[in-house]
């Protein structure tokens, strides 16, 4: 049986903190599966370095010139993580016969990969690693976070609960990822979307085991909303509802105070007016803003611009897909 080459795809964005700590880690993972002949010698531990401030670029080539399983590109700018992990996964297609996406940080636990790859060889196209737990969240995160995928679902959105961008994917896999063309990306969703077989495969998640977490509140907020519009129409449809709602409100309102006037029975005030007012204004002025939000979406899919451009490489010469 021929042995599968597999790539393990890595995206960082200033990274120099931790990339020394747990880069050998991934070497000593690819080591091992090669050992136990469940992957082909010539599988790499792919890092894409995504317009980093600091040296993470340096160390990646540096890292590359050390170890033959190291390979590394560079991203003409910052493109964000999405774009990024998509970058190293349409790079690695063209080398590998399966790839395995995780965070450089450490947290997410490299053991589970073995799991993944026998799952792999019983047919599975997709293996989403799936947190057994959240021990390590504050009880905030935690929260929200189960909140996130809650609501994702609730909203349409195929997401895969407490699974983030932990997962094993076949060439099969990702040749379906690559005819989807959206600008707005959210790859928990996308990747349930392409289908094939798969399966879960749980873990524990640790600490950061060096520098600091590039997902702050805000951005966290801003990455959930950005997949709830980009992968489902429910929050228009919602305002439609919101809509017909407000209106038949109003209608009875305006029989009532109809019927006041007849019966002489109205009272001059301005609380109930001010407070009318205020409501609506705000419901008005939230509903354009998730219209908003998609019409920009809109017009930024119609541009058409590529999501990502590598600027350097340490991969050998092959056709790579900038889509």
């Amino acid at each position: 049986m021929k042995l599968p080459v597999l790539y393990v795809v890595i995206p960082c964005y200033n990274e120099e903190q931790v990339l020394p700590v747990t880069s050998g880690l991934f070497f000593e993972k690819i080591h091992a599966l090669v050992k136990a002949e469940k992957i082909s010698p010539e599988s790499r531990v792919l890092f894409v370095n995504d317009g980093s401030k600091d040296e993470t670029w340096p160390i990646i080539r540096k890292l590359s010139e050390e170890n033959e399983c190291c390979e590394g590109i560079c991203l003409s700018r910052n493109r964000g993580h999405q774009n990024a992990l998509l970058a190293g996964l349409m790079t690695a297609r063209c080398y590998a016969d399966v790839t395995i996406s995780i965070d450089c940080d450490g947290q997410d636990d490299i053991n589970a990969m073995d799991e993944m790859i026998d799952h792999y060889h019983k047919g599975m196209d997709v293996v989403y690693g799936v947190r057994s737990k959240r021990d390590t969240d504050t009880w905030f995160k935690r929260t929200t976070a189960e909140s996130f995928y809650k609501l994702m679902n609730a909203l349409g959105a195929q997401t895969v609960y407490n699974h983030a961008d932990y997962r094993l994917m076949s060439r099969r896999a990702l040749d379906g990822l690559a005819q989807f063309k959206e600008v707005n990306l959210f790859l928990r969703g996308l990747v349930p979307l392409v289908g094939y077989p798969s399966s879960i495969v749980t873990y524990e998640r640790a600490e950061r085991m060096a520098g600091e977490s590039h997902y702050p509140l805000k951005k966290m907020l801003s990455f959930a909303f950005d997949g709830i519009t980009s992968l489902s129409v429910k929050p228009i449809r919602l305002i439609t509802a919101l809509g017909f709602f407000i209106s038949f409100v109003s209608i009875l309102a305006i029989l009532w105070v109809l019927g006041t006037k007849l019966f002489g029975q109205t009272v001059s005030g301005w609380s109930s007016m001010v407070s009318a007012i205020f409501f609506m204004g705000g419901v008005q002025l939230l509903c354009l803003g998730v219209i908003g939000e998609y019409i920009g979406k809109i017009y930024n899919e119609t541009k058409a611009r590529p999501r990502f451009l590598i600027s350097e490489s340490t991969l050998p010469q092959r056709r790579q897909d900038n889509e």
